[in-house]
């Protein structure tokens, strides 16, 4: 909902988008930077923020009548800077550098509010002196960019508003009522906030105080104007609540801070059945530091929205946590995805597959070399029950070839497969089935294939397979092990054991393909199931929970993660059905250092943000299901996982 105030609209450039959480509306944000004045570097803070508003407290120069100055305090005016010195000049020089308006990139526009503290007349009578001098930055008459003054503190009644050039404009006091020509002028309202509620900006407001609050928001908007609540709480809890309140001008002493918190803020929120979207970033970068999977580059809009919740599996739990044979074994590995990335997703969709479970433990990440691991040192690690260094598969510094999963089991005539949503030669897949010391060379992944121990690998690298078939005695030893499909609903129409390179599967997660990675999985054990007298292993990988932490994109984390969930969802079944699979969902790492701010679950909402682009060393959850599960439970380094998966089996 955007406001028609009568002068023009302005958003600023950081959130140029509105938000519509089911029927309620939320206006665009507007930063203001309260006391402008004291902070360490006066207005060039603020003005590199790009705020929409800034504030300045003037009185007469005690040194100089035809000065103004800037000053919080009386006690302050004998070393307080000039008005012109601190804002007017600054304004002046930086519209003449960027072509008649404040920022160069940008149209958008800055409101100056200017809180009179005292003499009253001779103040406005200087300041419309000053500001005559530069109409170009100062008159929107004359130029539609220029800055706006708002004038606040003693200021003119009402009924004085048209004693002043039109260009000026007034701070509004929501218990006058103004006529509409007076209410013209008004550029937006102010309130205290401390005459409706005591909150201090932790946990939540006190549910009637946000009623009173709310009521004057009504008020102001019922007379299309934005309001500003002065001497409120300044905290990312506290910002967060009132834009979802709809108070229009969150008024801040930390610019800084706060347009960090609302830049590029539909990518820190997520709703169901809703469009949160900032023209700026219809297409999200992720820049990886692996090159194997550099072809994926951006999630795009189509990629962040979801009409409905997905279903969730309820498990029997009759052979889970049973000391019971295990014939199967399914991994599933949410690539990234920490607690935080699971609550978000849990809370937007009211549940999930995977929280159904009861065996429920911790698994820390470190590799060899580093406390924060990557894809391949974590995921090599739990494949093979070695702790292994960063970059390396399933190898040590020396060249030593750990033995995997899937090669001890095909050793014991069980069928092996691995299903992945990424390139089929990324580290968490290649972990599984080949040995390298550099997760970068696919020419040293890729033949590994050629030993056969996979019965079925699935994900995309269409291009990464064609270059290798190009080697001639690579090409003859590879499909004389496999069949070489290209899309996942072929794979019941061979018996042979199968490399399915489906491109799809390399494609940001979107409403429409939702269900992929579960296809997948499905038809994969369905196979698995059909050839495997011994019982088989599976591992299938969620990998773009790690992409969305990258991008810091909640939205496709959410959207990964509820497709992961799904695939989550058809091993719990299969389980089920066979009561002989040991089911553990877990993940790699942690990727983005995800921070739930706050949500409204009832509407399906949630906001979260990102504090680094990078993997964190936190501990990941662990959650397992059917006989054995309860060997999971407890806190354990990722490479027990390997050795807790051979003990259930040969249990």
């Amino acid at each position: 909902m955007l406001y028609n105030i009568s002068f023009r609209g302005m958003l600023i450039p950081i959130l140029l988008f509105t938000i519509s959480l089911n029927t309620m509306s939320i206006s665009p944000v507007r930063i203001h930077s309260h006391n402008d004045y004291r902070q360490l570097v006066p207005f060039y803070q603020a003005y590199s923020q790009q705020v929409h508003s800034i504030e300045a407290d003037l009185y007469l120069s005690p040194h100089d009548p035809e000065q103004l100055v800037v000053a919080h305090d009386k006690e302050e005016l004998q070393t307080a800077l000039t008005f012109e010195q601190l804002y007017l000049q600054p304004l002046v020089d930086l519209f003449r550098r960027n072509n008649g308006k404040a920022w160069v990139h940008t149209h958008e526009t800055l409101d100056l509010l200017i809180d009179i503290k005292s003499n009253r007349q001779q103040v406005m009578d200087l300041l419309v002196k000053q500001l005559e001098q530069y109409p170009e930055v100062f008159n929107p008459f004359v130029n539609p960019l220029a800055v706006r003054i708002v004038i606040s503190g003693d200021a003119p009644a009402p009924e004085e508003f048209d004693l002043y050039p039109a260009y000026i404009f007034f701070d509004g006091l929501i218990q006058l009522s103004y006529t509409p020509a007076q209410l013209n002028r008004v550029a937006f309202f102010s309130e205290s906030f401390r005459k409706y509620s005591v909150w201090n900006g932790k946990g939540s407001i006190i549910a009637a105080e946000k009623k009173k609050l709310e009521a004057i928001i009504q008020k102001a908007h019922a007379q299309e104007k934005p309001i500003r609540f002065w001497g409120s709480p300044d905290s990312m809890t506290a910002w967060n609540t009132f834009y979802f309140m709809g108070i229009d001008y969150i008024n801040t002493d930390k610019p800084e801070a706060c347009s960090a918190f609302f830049r590029n803020f539909d990518q820190k929120n997520f709703a169901l059945n809703t469009s949160i979207d900032n023209p700026e970033t219809k297409s999200i970068q992720t820049d990886r530091l692996d090159k194997i999977t550099a072809r994926f580059t951006s999630f795009s809009a189509d990629s962040r929205h979801l009409a409905k919740a997905i279903e969730i599996y309820k498990p029997t739990f009759l052979s889970d946590g049973k000391e019971l044979p295990v014939k199967n074994v399914i991994l599933l590995i949410g690539d990234g995805m920490g607690l935080a990335q699971v609550c978000v997703a849990d809370a937007v969709n009211h549940g999930l597959s995977m929280l159904q479970l009861k065996q429920v433990g911790l698994q820390r990440t470190q590799a060899k070399d580093a406390y924060t691991t990557d894809s391949a040192g974590a995921g090599s690690s739990l494949a093979t029950g070695e702790s292994n260094n960063n970059r390396h598969i399933s190898m040590s510094k020396t060249g030593e070839v750990y033995e995997t999963l899937v090669e001890r089991f095909t050793s014991q005539g069980k069928s092996c497969g691995v299903v992945t949503f990424r390139n089929i030669a990324d580290a968490t897949p290649a972990a599984f089935y080949s040995h390298t010391t550099e997760r970068d060379r696919a020419e040293e992944i890729l033949p590994w294939l050629t030993h056969g121990a996979l019965s079925i690998l699935c994900g995309s690298g269409i291009e990464l397979i064609e270059k290798l078939v190009h080697n001639q005695p690579l090409e003859k030893e590879l499909t004389r092990h496999y069949d070489i499909i290209q899309s996942i609903d072929s794979l019941s129409l061979t018996s042979k054991k199968v490399l399915c390179i489906d491109e799809r599967m390399g494609e940001a997660t979107t409403a429409e393909n939702l269900t992929l990675l579960a296809d997948a999985t499905r038809q994969t054990i369905g196979r698995l199931e059909k050839n495997a007298g011994n019982g088989f292993f599976l591992m299938v990988e969620g990998a773009k929970i790690d992409y969305a932490g990258h991008a810091n994109s909640l939205p496709n984390s959410v959207m990964e993660t509820l497709g992961f969930d799904l695939a989550v969802a058809e091993a719990l079944k299969f389980a089920d059905e066979n009561g002989e699979t040991l089911v553990i969902v877990t993940a790699d790492h942690e990727t983005g250092g995800l921070t739930l701010v706050d949500g409204n679950p009832g509407q399906h909402h949630m906001t979260a943000i990102h504090m680094t682009d990078d993997h964190t060393p936190i501990m990941v959850p662990v959650f397992a299901y059917g006989p054995q599960s309860q060997r999971f439970t407890g806190v354990y380094p990722n490479t027990h996982i390997f050795h807790k998966i051979i003990e259930s089996t040969y249990h």
